[in-house]
């Protein structure tokens, strides 16, 4: 049995320990109205530019002048999942969650006798992916000093993700990370952004339906200029979301770790108050037996 002195120390630890979980929680709330607001404001552009892009590619012949984002390498042998965390921890099952979808896909690439590899933006996914694919990471960006997302950062991961596609590292690329639906629910996702999907193969309708649309000078064109740039788009969307998704999961975490703590310390005072009236009885017991005893 613990002495008095013991849980008394420990019921002063746990204390220590839920300031801190409260403190998180509310530095959590305070971010996470900000990083919910730019996650909400980039969707319509990012949906729009993937539309657009869609749109046009369905109109466009694909051939040797093709771009190769939309024409692919004419392969489908080796995929590369860009698998997008966090470079924290204490948001509960966050970064687990998205690293879980992409090894779902990896696996399921892998019956199919496909070739895979992994490029991680953000510390937390590594770890994982480097204990059961060993030899399937072949790049990661460094996101350490990010305090927002910003389009500059998002723009150099799709350049250095573009560079390996170009250079022949892969043929198809997809994107994991969790869409923010609330504080929560975050999504885990994985979607396919190289090569991209014109909109009758990906069941949608695109930008303009089913209106007859011109494009000046041409769709092929158009499309060189606009792949790179919706990749990019489709990268800094994915980090928005993951903030928003990861001060949603931490203000959980630490809500339910404050009223964990809470439990705890209430349990441990019962103990060291049974314990101590234990004591207070026995010296008493002991006072009164030398008492009689004189």
């Amino acid at each position: 049995m613990a002495s008095l002195k013991a849980l008394k120390l420990r019921i002063g630890s746990v204390k220590s320990t839920q300031k801190i979980t409260k403190a998180l929680n509310m530095v959590a709330a305070s971010k996470l109205r900000r990083a919910q607001q730019n996650a909400i404001a980039a969707r319509p552009y990012a949906q729009r530019m993937s539309d657009v892009v869609q749109s046009i590619a369905s109109r466009a012949t694909v051939g040797p002048e093709s771009p190769k984002l939309l024409a692919g390498t004419g392969k489908d042998d080796t995929h590369l999942i860009v698998v997008v965390t966090s470079e924290r921890g204490l948001a509960g099952a966050f970064s687990s969650n998205i690293v879980r979808a992409a090894r779902r896909k990896g696996e399921e690439l892998i019956r199919d006798g496909k070739t895979v590899h992994f490029y991680i933006v953000g510390r937390k996914g590594r770890p994982i992916l480097q204990r059961i694919f060993p030899r399937m990471i072949i790049g990661q960006h460094d996101i350490a000093a990010m305090k927002n997302p910003g389009y500059d950062i998002a723009q150099a991961i799709a350049d250095d993700i573009v560079d390996r596609f170009e250079s022949g590292g892969f043929d198809v690329a997809h994107l994991a990370y969790a869409n923010f639906r609330s504080t929560l629910v975050q999504e885990p996702t994985v979607e396919q952004i190289i090569p991209v999907r014109p909109a009758a193969e990906s069941g949608d309708k695109g930008a303009s339906g089913n209106a007859m649309v011109e494009y000046e000078p041409d769709e092929e064109e158009i499309l060189s200029a606009l792949l790179p740039r919706n990749i990019a788009v489709q990268v800094y969307r994915a980090l928005l979301e993951n903030q928003a998704g990861f001060y949603g999961s931490q203000m959980t975490a630490m809500d339910n770790a404050t009223r964990n703590a809470g439990d705890m310390i209430n349990k441990l005072s019962i103990r060291y108050n049974r314990q101590r009236q234990a004591v207070i009885t026995t010296e008493l017991i002991e006072i009164i037996s030398g008492a009689e005893a004189l």
